[in-house]
């Protein structure tokens, strides 16, 4: 699997095209802002897009979508708990365990509420990587006081899922730089606060 972040808007949000060059597909996950960025990005490598994923229903992961959509006609994938909130159409509600392919990789979405109630994130094994949307960042989580968050369910998800990944595992946030695991143990103080 190969990566392209693109960061955008005033609260800097993280989009990736995600892509095999062997196959010429991508998936596009949480394009934000700047729709068309994404389409230049894909038509630059060659890219057929598969669908857009969604880790969550916010506007400044969502606000993308429309151009691109309206452009290709894609999919756009969001977990189900989110489906309501999500103020457009979504065309297939994902839930856990769900499997994607990208060329003969396959992404599994884990569902990780607290940040939202149906945030995900997009989980390789064999590329040992995560897009964890607003769940988990580098140095911190997501905010769980806005409608539909839930510090409980925050818990859950870092104590249960989260941190049973492996050292290796690569985060890629909504947010910020990503880092592996091994980073997050000793720098994530609310992953700590959680864990220990």
């Amino acid at each position: 699997m190969k990566i392209k972040r693109i960061v955008g808007g005033n609260l800097e949000s993280n989009g990736y095209v995600i892509y095999d060059k062997e196959q010429g597909e991508c998936y596009i996950i949480d394009p934000g802002y700047n729709g068309e960025k994404f389409l230049k990005l894909m038509g630059d490598l060659g890219l057929m897009l598969k669908g857009i994923l969604l880790t969550h229903h916010h506007y400044d992961h969502v606000g993308g979508v429309d151009k691109i959509k309206g452009e290709t006609g894609c999919s756009v994938y969001i977990h189900s708990a989110d489906g309501d909130l999500y103020k457009k159409q979504a065309d297939v509600l994902l839930e856990n365990g769900d499997n994607l392919l990208l060329g003969k990789e396959e992404i599994k979405v884990i569902h990780t509420p607290g940040h939202t109630r149906g945030s995900v994130c997009f989980y390789s094994d064999q590329s040992k990587l995560a897009f964890t949307g607003d769940t988990i960042f580098n140095v911190d989580l997501g905010r769980t006081d806005l409608s539909d968050g839930s510090p409980s369910d925050m818990e859950y998800s870092i104590r249960d899922i989260i941190n049973l990944w492996s050292n290796e595992i690569t985060i890629y946030p909504g947010h910020g730089d990503s880092c592996n695991m091994k980073y997050v143990r000793k720098y994530n103080q609310e992953f700590l606060d959680i864990t220990n």
